[in-house]
């Protein structure tokens, strides 16, 4: 408990940067009548992919900092808008949904300039979606398993954990093949929920460069949302976990 303040201070001066870049709307499209609130923490990997997601679609978000470390997640008033106690969750006048792929499809369906994030074309969407469950299933689980014992418990490396992770990244790189982005030759939110991974593992010094088409896509996805908020949303927040847990 002794890195609180330093977490806390921390995560205020990022929330702070990331509600001054706030997007401008975008004229000609709809937008939602009041700022969407997201209630979120700036390392977490599904906060960030929202986050980037709004600034790709030009929608301004009210940030709610929600410090889960001080159990800002459980109190009745949070527990009655999202009983799961997760972050990040969304308030879109009043409809409320949590789950970062879930807020993310529903961002595109509901304001979208076009579809191009997530195509109404069904083999096309069919693809994302199938994306968006590897990550799920497979790709997020496998990350966690390797370093969630290590950020929140100071655990040690586990080997075995990092060639499951390591399996999941060479079936990514099999889905790349032919590919310039996951599901096809545009940027969807399945590249979008993904590459937060990857700024993790940069962070913490994993090494994929033996998955050389996930090496070459994650450059260009990184490159892909450099207007979008990229440094200041997911790098920051991957070099913050990583701050954690060479501290513990």
């Amino acid at each position: 408990m002794r890195l609180l303040p330093i977490i806390v201070i921390t995560i205020l001066v990022i929330n702070l940067k990331c509600n001054a870049a706030a997007a401008a709307r975008s004229k000609g499209s709809k937008m939602p009548s009041q700022p969407i609130k997201l209630y979120y923490l700036p390392p977490s990997p599904p906060c960030r992919s929202v986050m980037m997601t709004a600034r790709a679609l030009g929608i301004d978000l009210e940030l709610v900092l929600t410090n889960i470390m001080e159990g800002q997640h459980k109190t009745p008033e949070y527990l009655k808008m999202n009983p799961q106690h997760t972050i990040p969750t969304m308030d879109d006048s009043g409809f409320i949904l949590w789950e970062s792929r879930a807020i993310m499809a529903y961002l595109v369906n509901a304001y979208g300039r076009n579809d191009s994030l997530y195509p109404k074309n069904p083999r096309q969407r069919a693809l994302v979606d199938q994306r968006l469950n590897f990550d799920l299933g497979t790709l997020y689980k496998r990350y966690m398993d390797l370093y969630a014992p290590m950020i929140f418990q100071g655990g040690e490396y586990n080997d075995e954990a990092a060639e499951k992770l390591n399996e999941a990244l060479d079936w990514m790189n099999s889905l790349l093949e032919g590919r310039v982005f996951l599901a096809g030759d545009n940027l969807t939110i399945a590249d979008i929920s993904i590459v937060v991974i990857f700024s993790n593992l940069e962070a913490f010094g994993f090494d994929y460069s033996a998955h050389e088409n996930v090496a070459k896509w994650y450059e260009r996805t990184k490159k892909s949302l450099e207007p979008f908020g990229y440094e200041e949303i997911d790098q920051a927040g991957a070099q913050m976990l990583a701050s954690f847990m060479k501290k513990d």
